[in-house]
């Protein structure tokens, strides 16, 4: 059953006011102070409803191979297969994108996220998109030598993604920093896709034990949530969809 307009309002004024980290963005440069919808993304799509970027932003993304985001480059060793880069498009989107990124802020640098808890199924698919591409180092945050134009440069050889990570797990956990975790739950994690919405709820509920063990009625209401929201498939996921799922 649809809320009604008043009843949807102040849903979202309680839970403003009660969790404002949640539904605020990061403090980098290319984020927004507050999420806003963005209907003309180029790339990033997912999150146009509630975006913490702006749309010109996602022109850096609008094409393939990308070369550099901002001042980064990604070709350091070659352009980036387009599977691989589907998966660091994915990463980029929500570092940049989502209004709930946040919940994850770095409370020691506040334009950066760490343990975001990312689905053991979707690092092992990134992984098997990237592992024959190749790169010059274990982590792109920190481990590259940076010049006077704040542009990144390899200080070692190139090497194959297969070499560098043993597996999705390790590249998870590694590629930045620690931005991000794998989680202990199949259900009560990220995909970066639509079914985000049914995860987020439960990660962010009051309930939710964030850092320890995982509970397992939220895991099974998580699982029967997202079975609950597969009739949605092929329809658009919109700020009404994820009312009713929440």
């Amino acid at each position: 059953m649809k809320m009604s307009k008043f009843a949807a309002a102040l849903f979202f004024a309680i839970l403003a006011t009660s969790t404002c980290k949640k539904f605020s963005c990061l403090e980098g440069d290319t984020h927004k102070e507050k999420p806003s919808p963005e209907p003309d993304m180029h790339e990033c799509t997912l999150y146009s409803k509630s975006s913490c970027c702006d749309a010109d932003f996602t022109v850096q993304l609008d094409h393939s191979p990308v070369v550099k985001v901002n001042n980064s480059y990604w070709n350091r060793c070659g352009s980036l297969s387009k599977s691989c880069e589907d998966y660091t498009k994915k990463i980029e989107c929500f570092y940049r994108c989502s209004p709930h990124a946040a919940h994850w802020i770095n409370p020691n640098y506040t334009a950066a996220i760490q343990f975001v808890p990312l689905c053991q199924n979707f690092c092992d698919d990134w992984y098997e998109a990237c592992k024959e591409d190749l790169t010059c180092v274990r982590n792109w945050l920190t481990d590259w030598e940076w010049d006077e134009n704040g542009e990144n440069h390899c200080k070692s050889d190139c090497s194959p993604y297969s070499e560098v990570f043993a597996n999705g797990t390790e590249l998870c956990q590694t590629l930045w920093g620690h931005s991000f975790k794998v989680s202990e739950s199949s259900c009560l994690c990220l995909q970066m896709n639509e079914k985000d919405a049914v995860a987020i709820k439960y990660i962010l509920s009051e309930s939710s034990e964030e850092s320890s063990s995982i509970s397992s009625s939220e895991e099974r209401a998580c699982h029967k949530k997202l079975l609950d929201s597969e009739h949605l498939n092929g329809e658009e996921w919109t700020d009404t969809t994820v009312i009713e799922i929440l």
